[in-house]
């Protein structure tokens, strides 16, 4: 099947055992010029934006009132080849059957850069930019080498935004669930209802280095003991929140030794919730319960908020085109939240009609590790309602 000899392809870019491809790197460029270079074999028309986000359209095909499909081809360190991925060659396959029977229709393939995020720790670039959400502090956010946005775009020859692109009238993104919920109910594809909105801090504990032999357990100041205790709380208090998650990720002790009491301990925080309120509750308890901790084990403590991006529902319009075209196709469909942010959350937020159809994970819902996968059949499946989603949105 070409659709996964292309995504072997793809995963050849980058692959060190997983597949690496950090966002705005001259890695991800190859994944887009690869992709680019299909495109262009299928006689459409490829052009790119300030932010290096990628666009193929059909030859004739109106500037206005597009309709967009497609997804991001940037990983995590040593990701999978199918998260973000199969979207793209998704776009690929249902915007070419549906532009030979419909010459000149508005319809693109887009490939946005840098959705995931890590390298400069704020995900979803290339959407943001289209839809004009981004600053010059973003600009500014440095990666673990020292490199800033700015600088890592320059460096792939592109100006970087604002971008100049008119938002399409509709966007629909294939992508695989990453969760084990289509694999329970036995489901092949999902309509996605709302994406949950999340927050993230960075959080420094502050106490005291010293021998791990001779200072009593009764003495110490362990900032790593309160990071311990941080990850235990947070995770009660996400328990006792409906459909919540925390994760605490990152985890950093400067000039560490196995024989020294941690002084100074760093932590990354991602907070997720499926409403305002609960999302509220959240991100309040992250500060409160760092403060207890670092109180309780002598430490100091600074809880710096980052990004939120607040749950936001997906078009009712895109996903009755979406149950219909399941229908048609006779492609079972259940309905599902996404707990992971996406480019069509960043499209919906900004007032564009927006879809998501979720294609089922094996392995137990594994994303973002090597053995991500997904079924020939379901792929096709998902392809097949796509195709025809866009057709009944011309």
């Amino acid at each position: 099947m070409e659709r996964l000899d292309r995504l072997a392809r793809l995963g050849a870019v980058g692959d060190d055992g997983g597949i690496t491809r950090p966002g705005l790197s001259a890695v991800e460029d190859d994944a887009h010029t690869l992709v680019a270079g299909w495109c262009e074999e299928a006689g459409l028309a490829v052009s790119r934006d300030a932010a290096g986000n990628l666009y193929a359209r059909p030859a004739d095909s109106p500037a206005a009132a597009e309709i967009w499909s497609g997804s991001h081809v940037d990983t995590v360190p040593s990701g999978g080849r199918f998260d973000g991925a199969l979207g793209v060659v998704a776009a690929l396959e249902a915007v070419i059957e549906v532009a030979a029977a419909r010459p000149g229709a508005p319809l693109a393939v887009v490939v946005f850069r840098d959705e995931e995020g890590w390298r400069f720790r704020n995900g979803c670039f290339g959407s943001r930019s289209v839809v004009g959400d981004i600053g010059p502090e973003d600009l500014a956010q440095r990666d673990a080498a020292g490199i800033s946005v700015a600088e890592a775009l320059a460096a792939l020859g592109l100006a970087g935004p604002p971008v100049d692109v008119a938002l399409p009238a509709a966007y629909v993104e294939t992508h695989i669930e990453q969760g084990p919920m289509l694999e329970s109910a036995g489901a092949p594809l999902g309509d996605v209802a709302a994406i949950v909105g999340m927050a993230g801090f960075s959080v420094t504990f502050s106490g005291s280095s010293g021998h791990a032999g001779t200072v009593p357990m009764s003495d110490r100041s362990d900032a790593f003991a309160a990071c311990a205790e941080l990850a235990v709380r947070l995770r009660d208090r996400a328990l006792e929140i409906p459909g919540s998650v925390v994760t605490i990720g990152d985890v950093a002790i400067p000039n560490p030794a196995s024989n020294v009491i941690p002084g100074v301990v760093r932590a990354s925080i991602d907070v997720r919730a499926p409403s305002i309120e609960a999302l509220d509750l959240l991100v309040a308890a992250v500060p409160a319960v760092a403060a207890d901790v670092a109180a309780r084990n002598r430490c100091g403590v600074d809880a710096a908020r980052g990004g939120r991006w607040q749950p936001v529902a997906l078009s009712n319009r895109i996903r009755r085109s979406i149950r219909a075209a399941a229908r048609r196709t006779e492609v079972p469909i259940t309905e599902l939240v996404s707990g992971a942010g996406h480019d069509a959350g960043v499209l919906a937020a900004a007032g564009v009609d927006a879809g998501m159809l979720f294609v089922r994970s094996l392995n137990g819902g594994a994303s973002h590790r090597p053995d991500e996968l997904s079924d020939e059949a379901d792929v096709a499946a998902a392809i097949a309602v796509l195709a025809e989603t866009l057709r009944s949105l011309l």
